[in-house]
């Protein structure tokens, strides 16, 4: 276990500006964090995934603007809101984290498979669509055949998909539209 020291931060790489950016994108807590480390303890991502959220935090308190848009383990959170509920400070890791995740992919910063899941709402209108067997399971159980999504309303879809494209979500997650 003789793990490499890692080096100290460069005071070169740290953006000022980044702080206030995160602060103004809704993740105005992150400046009273106090690095106790409660968010990481309590992760159940983390104790499974080298996501440790007090290490997110703590970039970004410090302005590494880099090392957080181009990390990785940014896209680990599965946003339970944990850390949240055992912050004795009552700041929201989640919200930092989404924050960060936001401005990652205006960076151009997305993992493909969150491109994928994103193309599915894009063109189905959901993460999951619905398919064969679930329309007759739903049928079976005198559900109907969809549920009152936009799999009922196919003029619905139209619409969510209007919105995305007048947003550029569609651009940001490189959607192709066939």
């Amino acid at each position: 276990m003789n793990e490499k020291p890692k080096p100290p931060i460069q005071i070169d790489k740290m953006d000022k500006e980044f702080l206030d950016t995160i602060i103004k994108a809704g993740a105005e807590k992150i400046n009273v964090c106090i690095q106790c480390g409660t968010c990481t303890s309590s992760c159940p991502s983390g104790r499974r995934t080298a996501l440790k959220t007090r290490q997110l935090m703590r970039k970004g308190l410090l302005g590494l603007k880099d090392e957080i848009l181009n990390n990785k383990d940014l896209w680990l959170c599965t946003t339970c809101y944990t850390c949240l509920e055992r912050c004795p400070r009552g700041v929201d890791p989640t919200d930092v984290i989404l924050t960060m995740r936001r401005m990652a992919v205006q960076a151009g910063n997305m993992l493909d498979p969150h491109k994928r899941v994103a193309g599915l709402v894009i063109k189905f209108g959901h993460a999951v669509p619905i398919d064969e067997a679930t329309r007759k399971l739903r049928t079976t159980m005198n559900l109907g055949e969809n549920p009152p999504t936009v799999h009922a309303y196919p003029e619905a879809l139209k619409e969510v998909q209007e919105i995305i494209k007048k947003k550029g979500f569609d651009k940001l997650v490189c959607y192709e539209w066939k």
